[in-house]
């Protein structure tokens, strides 16, 4: 499997090449200035919005503050009719941070590493936003509110529109075993925050911590988060499964990323990857007890929020130890 992005511009590099560089590309140089902008009152009213130089904030080391970047973007909505002189950073847009990393304080950006979200925007808007703004690499159009996927195989599956750029992101997550980097092509994935204590993995480590080397069945494993995080908690064997099949590009793409080699199937046999301890399904999550014909010591299942996880464990029970619920 190709480990680069789509945009083939470099957007997709291993986890060890990230977390040597990720600790020291967010804080600011001795040369970064704080604009200390508000986020709940209108640019026209700040100051110190107009204080800023004519590289709009842009140090010497060729990063500049989150807020300024923002307050950027919020200045071309303005120009562009999007957003009226009254609007505020805070109603801007969503910033997604790639790599997203956990920060003590805001981070300074450089160039390509934001993808932004927002629910009022056009093409053209977006496209000036590129063209002017370094930082983003791309725009989607959607709202954060409704989840992007497909909720189980009952559900119509939801996407958000990329308007300009690229919308590849990676996502920092720690868990005891390791840190992991998680891609994301952030139209078709649903967007999580990066923490520095995930509570997902914190569930998952009290069940592994039951068993030595135990098989484990993730069965709604979107990129591939929890699968993985098992894989370094030395699980025998782990089956990654997802009814959407962007998820599971994603999850063999993370697990190449994370250091597991990867074959590749047809997507037609339901089997799409396999490696030395693991293999990964894109298929309704009832007809897995049927293809898999074994037992597993744990199943996990992470499904959107509000879903109704019945089925979910009804179609599993009867061929896992234990199931997690984890949502």
């Amino acid at each position: 499997m190709n480990m680069d992005c789509v945009c083939g511009a470099g957007c997709v590099k291993d986890s060890a090449t990230i977390l040597k560089q990720i600790k020291n590309k967010y804080p600011a140089c001795v040369h970064c200035k704080n604009p200390k902008l508000k986020k709940f009152k209108p640019l026209k009213d700040q100051i110190e919005f107009k204080r800023l130089n004519e590289n709009f904030g842009l140090c010497i080391c060729g990063k500049r503050h989150l807020d300024v970047v923002m307050a950027h973007i919020l200045k071309i909505m303005i120009q562009e009719g999007i957003r009226d002189e009254n609007s505020t950073l805070r109603n801007t847009c969503t910033p997604l941070i790639t790599p997203a990393y956990p920060t003590k304080s805001p981070p300074y950006l450089m160039e390509n590493s934001m993808v932004i979200l927002t629910d009022k925007i056009t093409k053209n808007c977006a496209d000036k936003i590129i063209n002017e703004i370094p930082e983003v690499k791309g725009i989607l159009y959607g709202d954060i509110r409704e989840t992007v996927g497909l909720k189980d195989s009952d559900s119509k599956p939801n996407v958000y529109k990329l308007l300009a750029g690229c919308d590849m992101r990676c996502d920092v997550v720690f868990t005891p075993y390791g840190e992991l980097c998680i891609y994301r092509n952030q139209a078709e994935i649903h967007v999580e925050f990066s923490k520095p204590v995930s509570p997902k993995v914190e569930i998952l480590k009290t069940f592994l911590d039951k068993y030595k080397n135990p098989s484990i069945l993730d069965c709604t494993c979107g990129p591939g988060t929890l699968g993985i995080t098992c894989l370094k908690a030395g699980a025998k064997r782990v089956v990654f499964n997802d009814i959407w099949y962007p998820a599971i590009k994603m999850t063999l793409l993370n697990l190449q990323v994370n250091g597991y080699d990867t074959d590749s199937f047809d997507v037609n046999t339901g089997l799409i990857g396999s490696g030395e301890n693991f293999q990964v399904y894109c298929q309704d999550i009832k007809k897995l007890e049927e293809s898999l014909q074994e037992k597993f010591d744990i199943c996990i299942i992470d499904t959107f929020p509000g879903v109704d996880t019945e089925n979910f464990i009804n179609s599993v029970k009867g061929f896992c130890k234990e199931v997690i619920v984890i949502s």
